[in-house]
């Protein structure tokens, strides 16, 4: 954890505090490390010397550093820096270096204090800046480095240094030398940058009293040895620089006068106000630590500091000093120079800055008035102060007084418009203002119910900056310290609370997830809005349930459903993020509270309207035809809406009914478009035979629409014709007493046997190998077909009779016939399957021929002519017997051959 340099050191600080591996500064002989209390997590400032750096700078020289002479220098030195801590923990001052824990000796022989943090010396702060001139002018980049903290951490330690800093560090130096000079007793005696410290606050400290001592006219007794001018003003080149008196800033009434006093400490800050304006940033007195070239110096007018020569400043000087500050600083004479406290009434500190932050270093010991009216000031000139001193000075102090509740608002309001100003406005909330608010308004569990009201206002300032809250830190801190603060507010009993706090909802839904905006955000919301009596707070929660669904955070949106996608937002308007509650949630929690509201004002109708069309953009159709349409004809028949609300919730009710209309007319559509495209592949490919002919079932008298009589064939889904059911002709259907039964010659078989629903489709042609006959379905009685008689089939097969056409078909006339007969034929395929017992002769029934015999691969048949009559039936009248090869003419089948004698019809004759 240490640099090699620590690991050496073993103390009480090492063991209770945290030390960065690398040093912040390089302080003279000390080197400055940053660390914090391993119990309180208070940050320091840990000081360590390295007994080692006296021993290699005299070996640098030749000598040994073991030798007596070197021993005592080196106790001498050491005994020194120890006297400068042990003089910091005696004096206690503003302006003086607070010193957390007393030096220490390791045992190599090193030591260690602990002190407030500090970023750097006023002497390395001028060196970077000289290092930052001169790489980019006057005006360049102020000077930033990168330091390790206590945890091992880097963070970016940024030095500036400008005209107010200056005027506000010489003013607490100067503070910090009246409480040495008057309280203390003490003459500083080695006032240079190197003993003025910058804490983390940009206040100037002042440390480096290893040649502090009394005045030589102090009558007071003190146990601090004086100065010694004669071992001071000697200079050994065998110990380093940084340990001994730097005469480029030490008074003349010491090196020439050997005169302690504290006008001596008065001409070293003119020296150093002379630093601060150079270039380079360094005493215009270049003494090489000689006495004699001290001396020189101010031997001649023209070689002293003075006025006449600009002091001999490189820069020119403000007026201010130039005309009343630098002659009663820097003159030779020590009765001529002002005190102290002269120094701090000087016109150089006139100026309402300086004034402002002399006031805000007293701010403790003023009055609530007093306080109060400073507040209510410096907002006016708060944008005058640099950047830097707002954060490290103005910022702290501001919010040291927010324990004062009386006056916590003014504070805050200050507090907020010092974040909105600073480039770095971010960081400095987080760690800065963020846990003091966590400390205001956060109370521990198990105190008193009773509500703050001196908080009520510092409240309402916080809520009116929670987008500035929201830009600045990060969900879990925004969690974890601001969301308790914001449902602090929805609880408040007060109403314009609870209205600002429902109108931080889209700052919040833009940083917090989905999670805790429904199981923490959301909860809360709903409860404030079901037991609200206010309207304006029932209207704001309405607003609030809007942005939850989904809707932008702009109030003055304009009057969309948002289903039609026609109307657009205003640019204004802000979408929120996608944090949004889920369907579950709209349906089931904030719908049920719209229900439940009773109040008919149109304000919270309308509002009631605008939830509803992000509900309508949410909820499924089913939820909104049963559940949100009901509620939005209820409220729309309100009697206090006028025209123009009422149209409003006629267009939003129209537009959710179109929306489950077309929504349900999809869903039937899809389920209707599968089931339908199965019945009618059923119906076309014969699916439904056996429905005709399944099983020998009865099927009526008007089902005679298709018969197929014959051997057992397979289906090839085709109608020997080419045509479809659809086109097949219609007639009057005959009524008949029963069912007529197709009977063979031998009468001992039961008609129901052998039934012709063998047959496996109704308009199919079989395979050559199982020729079958076929009749077409006419749509009328079966007694009223004509007979059928065989005749020849062609040689060719099918291919042959495809090619040569279809012999035409006689229309069959309507007959009453109650019975006709089939007789067959000798033919041998014909009798194999006609060798069966026909059917008896006590009920009508036709008897079929059978085919002669052919070569052709189908058996053919022609239609009988009618016996009496000449005239052509209309052939949309009556049904078709397909036979061999016909010809279709002028819409009539006729047949190609006729056959007389024993294959007439019987039945006809």
């Amino acid at each position: 954890m240490f640099t090699s340099a620590l690991k050496s050191f073993s103390s009480n600080i090492s063991a209770n505090y945290s030390i960065s591996s690398t040093p912040t500064a390089n302080c003279g002989a000390w080197k400055v490390y940053d660390g914090k209390k391993k119990s309180t997590g208070r940050a320091v400032s840990v000081f360590v010397f390295e007994r080692k750096s006296l021993d290699a700078h005299a070996g640098g020289f030749g000598q040994r550093s073991n030798t007596p002479s070197m021993k005592k220098v080196h106790e001498e030195v050491i005994a020194r820096v120890k006297k400068e801590s042990n003089l910091l923990a005696r004096l206690r001052h503003p302006s003086i270096l607070e010193l957390a824990e007393p030096i220490e000796d390791t045992r190599s022989g090193g030591l260690m204090f602990a002190t407030e943090p500090v970023t750097a010396s006023l002497a390395g702060l001028l060196h970077e800046k000289d290092v930052q001139e001169k790489a980019g002018g006057v005006a360049g980049r102020p000077s930033r480095f990168v330091v390790g903290d206590g945890n091992g951490q880097m963070r970016r330690r940024e030095l500036e240094i400008d005209e107010l800093e200056i005027q506000k560090g010489l003013l607490q130096v100067a503070q910090g030398l009246e409480f040495l000079h008057e309280s203390a007793g003490l003459v500083h005696g080695n006032l240079t940058p190197d003993s003025i410290y910058i804490n983390a606050k940009s206040d100037w400290k002042i440390a480096g009293l290893a040649f502090a001592g009394p005045p030589d006219t102090s009558d007071t007794p003190f146990n601090i040895d004086p100065i010694s001018l004669s071992e001071a003003l000697y200079h050994d080149p065998r110990l380093p620089r940084t340990l001994q008196l730097d005469m480029d800033y030490t008074s003349p009434d010491l090196v020439m006068d050997s005169n302690v006093s504290s006008a001596a400490d008065m001409f070293s800050l003119g020296l150093v106000m002379l630093a601060l304006y150079n270039s380079p940033h360094t005493s215009p007195l270049k003494t090489n630590s000689n006495i004699s070239t001290y001396k020189k110096i101010f031997s001649s007018s023209s070689s002293a500091p003075s006025s006449t020569n600009n002091y001999l400043s490189t820069r020119p000087l403000p007026r201010d000093l130039l005309n009343g500050v630098f002659p009663r600083l820097i003159t030779r004479r020590p009765e001529q120079r002002m005190n102290a406290r002269e120094f701090q009434q000087s016109q150089f500190f006139d100026n309402i800055l300086v004034s402002s932050i002399r006031f805000l270093d007293s701010l403790p010991t003023k009055t609530v008035n007093e306080k109060s009216q400073f507040m209510r000031g410096v907002a006016k000139i708060l944008n005058q102060f640099p950047p830097p001193v707002l954060e490290k000075k103005v910022l702290p102090a501001l919010l040291e007084e927010t324990k004062d509740r009386e006056i916590l608002f003014l504070i805050l309001q200050n507090v907020f418009q010092i974040v909105k100003s600073l480039p770095s406005g971010r960081r400095a909330f987080v760690e800065k203002v963020l846990p003091r608010l966590r400390e205001t308004f956060t109370t521990a569990k198990g105190t008193s119910n009773e509500r703050n009201t001196a908080n009520d206002a510092g409240l309402v300032v916080v809520l009116d900056n929670m987008e500035l809250i929201g830009g600045s830190c990060s969900g879990k801190e925004f969690k974890e310290d601001i969301l308790p603060i914001v449902r602090l507010g929805l609880e408040s009993h007060t109403h314009s609370l609870v209205d600002k706090s429902l109108g931080c909802l889209p700052t919040i839904m833009a940083v917090l997830d989905f999670s805790t905006i429904k199981h923490e955000v959301f909860p809360t919301v709903a409860a404030v809005f079901s037991k609200t009596s206010s309207l304006g707070i029932k209207i704001r929660g309405l607003q609030a349930f809007v942005i939850l669904c989904g809707g932008l955070s702009d109030t003055n949106e304009a009057h969309d459903d948002g289903l039609n996608g026609a109307s657009q937002p205003s640019k204004s308007a802000k979408p929120s993020n996608n944090a949004v509650l889920d369907k579950y949630t709209v349906q089931e929690k904030i719908v049920p509270l719209l229900k439940a509201m009773k109040t008919k004002e149109p304000a919270v109708m309308m509002a009631a309207l605008a939830v509803f069309k992000q509900v309508g953009r949410i909820a499924d159709s089913e939820f909104l035809a049963t559940e949100c349409l009901p509620v939005l004809w209820a409220f729309s028949l309100g009697p206090l809406l006028n025209l123009q609300q009422f149209q409003e919730y006629m267009a939003l009710i129209k537009s959710l009914s179109t929306k489950v209309e077309n929504e349900q007319m999809r869903k039937l559509r899809e389920l209707s478009s599968g089931s339908a495209a199965t019945r009618s592949n059923d119906l076309m490919n014969g699916g439904s035979a056996d429905a005709f002919f399944g099983n020998g079932e009865d099927l009526g008298e008007n089902d005679f629409e298709r018969l197929v009589l014959g051997r057992r064939t397979s289906s090839n889904n085709s109608n020997m014709l080419g045509d479809s059911f659809g086109q097949q002709p219609q007639r009057a259907q005959s009524s008949r007493a029963a069912t007529p039964v197709f009977s063979w010659s031998t009468p001992s078989m039961a008609p129901a046997q052998n039934n012709v629903n063998e047959a496996s489709s109704v308009n199919s042609i079989s395979h050559p190998s199982n020729s079958t006959l076929q009749a077409a379905g006419t749509g009328t009685s079966i007694n009223n077909f004509a007979v059928l008689k065989p005749m020849p089939s062609p040689s060719a097969g099918l291919e042959s009779s495809m090619a040569n056409g279809f012999d035409a078909m006689n229309p069959l006339q309507p007959s009453n016939l109650e019975s006709s007969s089939w007789s067959p034929n000798a033919s041998a395929p014909m009798a194999q399957a006609t060798s069966r017992p026909s059917y008896g002769q006590t009920q009508p029934a036709f008897s079929i021929a059978p085919p002669p015999k052919s070569t052709s691969r189908f058996p053919q048949y022609s239609i009988a002519p009618p016996s009496s009559q000449k005239q052509q039936s209309n052939p949309s009248q009556y049904g078709y017997l397909v036979s061999g090869p016909m010809v279709q003419a002028n819409g009539v089948l006729q047949p190609s051959q006729r056959k007389t004698g024993l294959d007439a019809y019987e039945s006809l004759l």
